[in-house]
């Protein structure tokens, strides 16, 4: 009989030949012709100066072309329920395999998503309550906080046949896990009635305080003034306990308001519907001020902000509640549901066992089920989005990650090296976008793209080995053993931070004196305790600028003049200029091209099919009507300007006819951390991670503020970029500010004054401060993980 071997042909087969992935003249953003062969079933790295294109090769054309070839495989029907991707814009696109993408966008922040729900254990958490829970309360929906109890009874009609018809009486009941009083948010809101209005003010004399309401012309206003439920010339504070209950709580109700027909509401829920429901980060800076100075979140009392019912929590296994069970830290979670020994619902165990040892795995043993989705870091995120692809039986797949490193202190780089390699050696392609050099480090393959950012990067700089680009002329060749030097003398505080007793999460009544004055490191593993205590503890005020890891929230409509409010300015140096108003040097107001609203293009809608996108005929892209484009400020028309670089820019509004203080004050700033490459009007869609965090610090540092709160500035940013963002650092200090930075990067922690070190481990095994003192003295101790990565960064 034959052996396998003695079938197999000693000739390649034919499929094997397709072991690449072949990419010929791709022109996505700022791509010039890109043409690169990527090998299958290894592990891949793109590397390259922030904004070189490194996104847009590898996640809006590699990755966009899979998934939409993929969604082509379904019916019309269901592509119609499918988000529609144009196709990039590239010659040929060969080899591609299913790709997962795993980027570093922070998760929503709906209250009700959490780290459970986020990852599917909530569900599977459910389902073993609803079988083994004492007393038995109903099936995983009554451990929901998601899902309301409803019951409802009534008549319904049923035709059988023509003109046969009968009522039947039907009755429906499902039982929920919510709880009732805070709807299974977990916390309730109290309003601050002396924020929305002036009670010694009637409302035709302008009572209300909310931004944005009116007395004189806003529609709101007018329903409440023309209701006929309150007086509108009598002051608040003298309505009767009826008007003041109509006022603050009443009912949705039509009313006739100058003869429109339009809902009254009571103040209170049309508050809680026009602010409360929406995402803060989403709102304009006005806007979230005053929500932040009107409501107040306390924890649910009823549920002690579990946001189950009672009856969900009464339920046990054991002693453990589904809510206990959602409070433990993970890892001692799956501790617990490895000692259950429950044989018919063996298989449900055996899948929460591996979910939950994969966060061990990842090194996120210490967040709980029930942490907020949106509290969770960007690096958090990324790696619970990895939480359900570990365990996978797929291979041959292309696993596509944006920078996996973020967040991570050097003793998890090792652990997240690990994981991509095994994601490879399971027979998967890996494409990392990445900057630090232990990562770089293990690539099978490197693919350098640059030189520069922007319009000056695009091309391929460099495709082969660790070894090959170490000895390369290309940026990130020579800064590849770049090793920051640690500082011969530290600057002296001039006072100090006095924090007491912080207990935020796993903070441990920590008590600790941040120097102020200097360059201040706030050092640790992941989930010590760093952000629990700078963000938590430094008090947040007039003279705080605080700059956390929250994404900068952008349309296409937006780019770098509208987000730092460069553009107020030049427009109104453009209509001073040219004795116009000002409104009309904005493609979203006054001065749009009326063809196509200021968007520069034409979008063609074409249903479930990609839609398309061409550039306006009227305006040919500029953006702004023909009529406005006369007008000119030092020789430039508003589109030309908007045209221009940050380095242009700066030096045209920097002397001559168009010399513009504001705006110049602005541009420097951008400059200063590095976006000097960036179009003004360049949109937000296209800036790349690192680029849009920059522009988020450069907007920052127009405030005025003495303390400087950093939480990560080197997320996204090259090895070439660093050394710029600690020259920014150190102008900071020296002008007299205070910098406190949340950092993982060892060049940031050895140019530091003063480091202060929390651990020893993350969640419980943290939150105790276990170092503090300057970076020389750090490496010195060698007793923290921190100090012994330091050490081996700077060669002691």
């Amino acid at each position: 009989m034959a052996t396998r071997t003695d079938r197999q042909s000693p000739t390649l087969h034919a499929s094997d030949s397709h072991d690449l992935i072949r990419v010929h003249g791709a022109r996505v953003n700022n791509l010039k012709d890109v043409s690169v062969e990527i090998p299958k079933r290894r592990l891949t790295v793109f590397t390259g100066v922030s904004g070189s294109g490194k996104s847009s090769l590898v996640f809006s054309t590699i990755a966009a072309e899979s998934q939409r070839m993929i969604n082509e495989t379904y019916s019309t029907f269901v592509q119609g329920f499918m988000p529609t991707l144009a196709r990039p814009e590239v010659d040929v696109l060969e080899g591609l395999t299913t790709a997962i993408t795993v980027d570093q966008q922070r998760m929503g922040a709906d209250p009700r998503s959490t780290v459970g729900t986020a990852t599917d254990a909530n569900a599977m958490l459910r389902i073993l309550f609803s079988r083994l829970g004492k007393p038995h309360i109903g099936p995983p929906s009554a451990y929901s906080f998601n899902t309301a109890s409803v019951r409802a009874s009534g008549g319904i009609t049923v035709e059988r046949g023509a003109a046969k018809t009968r009522t039947v009486k039907a009755t429906f009941n499902r039982t929920g896990g919510m709880c009732t009083r805070c709807e299974g948010r977990g916390s309730v809101s109290d309003i601050d009635l002396t924020q929305l209005y002036d009670d010694s003010k009637s409302l035709t004399e302008g009572a209300f305080t909310i931004p944005g309401w009116k007395s004189d012309s806003q529609w709101t206003v007018q329903v409440y003034a023309q209701s006929g439920f309150v007086d509108p010339d009598k002051p608040i504070r003298a309505y009767t306990k009826k008007e003041l209950q109509a006022f603050l709580y009443g009912e949705p109700v039509k009313v006739k308001v100058n003869g429109v027909n339009l809902t009254y509401e009571g103040l209170i829920p049309k508050i809680q519907k026009s602010f409360l429901s929406k995402d803060k980060e989403a709102m304009q800076p006005h806007i979230r001020a005053f929500v932040e100075r009107a409501v107040t979140f306390t924890t649910c009392p009823e549920c002690d902000g579990t946001r189950l019912s009672e009856g969900a929590r009464s339920s046990k296994i054991g002693r453990i509640s589904i809510a206990d069970a959602c409070a433990m830290e993970i890892r001692n979670l799956a501790e617990w549901v490895r000692g259950l020994d429950e044989p018919s619902v063996a298989p449900l165990l055996t899948a929460l066992q591996q979910t939950l040892d994969s966060f061990e795995e990842i090194g996120l043993g210490y967040l709980s089920l029930d942490r907020p989705a949106g509290t969770l870091s960007g690096g958090e995120a990324q790696r619970v989005k990895m939480v359900r692809h570990l365990g996978s039986s797929l291979t041959d797949i292309t696993y596509v990650f944006d920078e996996p490193t973020i967040g991570l202190h050097p003793h998890d780089i090792q652990r997240m090296n690990n994981l991509l390699l095994r994601l490879r050696d399971k027979g998967n392609t890996v494409l990392v976008v990445e900057h630090k050099p232990e990562t770089i480090a293990i690539a099978d393959h490197i693919v350098d793209l640059g030189p520069g950012a922007g319009s000056e990067g695009g091309t391929v700089c460099f495709e082969g080995t660790v070894e090959g680009l170490r000895a390369g002329d290309t940026v990130t060749g020579r800064h590849f053993d770049d090793r920051a030097t640690l500082k011969e003398s530290a600057r002296k505080p001039t006072g100090a931070l006095e924090i007491r007793g912080a207990s935020a999460h796993n903070l441990r009544d920590v008590d600790v004196d941040i120097p102020l004055g200097v360059l201040t490191v706030v050092t640790g593993v992941a989930g010590s305790g760093k952000s629990s205590l700078v963000h938590g503890s430094v008090p947040a005020g007039e003279n705080v600028v605080s700059v956390d890891q929250s994404p900068i929230k952008g349309s296409r409509r937006s780019n770098p003049a509208t987000y730092t409010g460069l553009l107020d300015p030049i427009r109104k140096a453009f209509a001073k200029a040219n004795g116009v108003k000002p409104a009309l040097f904005s493609a979203n107001s006054e001065g749009a091209c009326p063809t196509c609203n200021g968007a520069g293009v034409i979008f063609t809608d074409l249903g479930m099919m990609a839609g398309t996108s061409t550039t306006c005929e009227d305006c040919e892209g500029k953006r702004f009507d023909s009529s406005v484009l006369e007008y000119h400020l030092g020789g430039r028309d508003i589109s030309e300007v908007l045209a221009m670089s940050v380095a242009e820019a700066e030096e045209f509004f920097g002397a001559g006819e168009a010399r513009t203080p504001a705006a110049h004050r602005v541009l420097g700033h951008l400059a200063d951390v590095g976006l000097g490459y960036l179009r003004l009007g360049q949109p937000l869609t296209t800036l790349s991670g690192g680029e849009r965090q920059r522009l988020k610090l450069a907007t920052h540092m127009t405030e005025k503020g003495g303390v400087y709160v950093l939480d990560e500035p080197t997320a996204g940013l090259h090895l070439a970029d660093v050394r710029q963002l600690l020259g920014l650092l150190d102008r900071l200090v020296d002008s007299g500010k205070s910098v406190i930075v949340v950092e993982h990067h060892q060049a940031v922690m050895a140019h530091a004054d003063w480091i202060i070190d929390l651990g020893p481990g993350a969640g419980h095994d943290g939150g105790r401060i276990v170092f503090e003192g300057t970076p020389a003295d750090l490496v010195a101790d060698g007793s923290t993980l921190t100090g012994e990565h330091l050490a081996a960064y700077v060669g002691a």
